[in-house]
């Protein structure tokens, strides 16, 4: 079932009787998808994403239930976004550094729109 896993997308309701009716092995398949999304990231952002995986486990581990888990999850992900050296702050950089928009990012090509106006159907 893992393999299956690794190369399709996870099926929701799968995964979710697997929940209800073995949480054991809902637990080792959710650490083996989880591996294998490591495994197949780029050898240079693996450590980064272990480190990653091991703070939301934490995070899992010091919440009292799933609701807690979840809202400590997202607490740390808009940390990261928004917060000190966040990816907010990471962006700001770049577009000081090369203006609004990267150099790579911008276009000549680039026309003003045409507003259109949409007429209200009649009965």
């Amino acid at each position: 079932m893992m393999e299956q896993t690794k190369n399709a997308e996870i099926d929701f309701d799968t995964w979710s009787e697997v929940a209800r009716s073995d949480p054991d092995a809902f637990e080792r398949m959710r650490l083996e998808a989880i591996q294998a999304v490591i495994d197949d990231a780029p050898a240079e952002n693996r450590e980064r994403l272990r480190r990653l995986q091991w703070r939301i486990d934490q995070e899992r581990r010091l919440a009292h239930t799933p609701l807690n888990a979840c809202l400590r999850i997202s607490r740390l992900m808009w940390r990261n976004v928004l917060g000190p050296g966040g990816l907010q702050e990471r962006f700001g950089e770049l577009q000081r550094m090369f203006g609004s928009q990267p150099n790579h990012m911008a276009t000549d090509q680039s026309q003003p729109g045409e507003v259109v106006a949409f007429a209200r159907a009649r009965d």
